[in-house]
């Protein structure tokens, strides 16, 4: 039995023994440093990528590899922008080479079922090049058995969970930054880091269906949110959570084709 789903907090040899044979799965959070508003903190994407992948792991008997910390540059219709003072990004080639190094070095090591869990929506297709990248170079290498899956942990919640969580109506997932769904899993994940006081209740952000560069400043709400967290509560993160991760572990259940105890 491994001591922790965590693989920062494992000895090098408990690492080895438990990726042996390749058919563990290893999900690496991708999060980003960005804003999110006066009412919480610059990591937020991390610290709930984090979150999900060591309950989805806990449940399928996998392992969570440290968080990718930084993530692709904010866009103003889906995080506020990047123009926006805290938020810290990387281009896209960066974000494309750490997911061709890190797939490679963890198949390296023997590792042969790769999870990234995504926690900030702007990284998706950069994830995506880096892995596609990678795959082709290990096939070339003789490495055939590689099984990568992508996902952002939001697309699990289902539609159930939504109505019940917003009964005044899902304003949709391109306003939910800094709003109810980030601030219900922090207020129950991370309730120390949540500041309820500093909510604001302006209504969804009004943008265009268009980006246009460079961005126009005085289109992001001055809080920095595109919706308002003012009906986030605990009970709404724990139900969350609960859906996502085991909708979650059910695909990757399937995903892999293998006896993966789901929870």
């Amino acid at each position: 039995m491994i001591k922790s789903v965590y693989m920062e907090e494992l000895d090098a040899v408990s690492y080895r023994e438990a990726i042996s044979g390749g058919e563990r799965p290893v999900l690496i959070p991708v999060g980003s440093i960005e804003q999110h508003g006066a009412h919480l903190p610059l990591n937020v994407d991390v610290l709930l990528a984090r979150a999900v992948s060591g309950a989805v792991a806990a449940g399928i008997g996998g392992l969570v590899a440290p968080s990718v910390t930084y993530g692709y540059k904010s866009q103003q219709r889906s995080g506020g922008g990047n123009h926006m003072v805290g938020t810290t990004s990387l281009d896209g080639a960066t974000m494309i080479s750490i997911a061709r190094e890190l797939t490679t070095e963890l198949a390296r090591h023997g590792v042969r079922r790769i999870v990234f869990l995504n926690g900030h929506f702007e990284n998706y297709q950069f994830l995506y090049e880096g892995v596609d990248l990678a795959v082709g170079a290990l096939e070339q290498r003789g490495i055939a058995d590689m099984q990568v899956v992508l996902l952002s942990y939001w697309d699990f919640v289902d539609e159930e969970t939504i109505s019940s969580l917003y009964p005044q109506g899902f304003p949709g997932w391109d306003v939910e930054h800094g709003g109810v769904l980030e601030t219900s899993l922090m207020l129950h994940l991370h309730p120390q880091h949540v500041a309820m006081e500093a909510v604001r209740t302006e209504g969804p952000a009004t943008l265009p269906k268009y980006d246009r560069l460079p961005a126009r400043p005085e289109l992001t709400p001055a809080s920095g949110c595109l919706s308002s967290a003012a009906g986030a509560t605990a009970e709404k993160g724990r139900r969350l959570l609960a859906a996502a991760s085991t909708s979650i572990q059910e695909a990757l259940a399937a995903e892999f084709q293998a006896d993966l105890a789901v929870a």
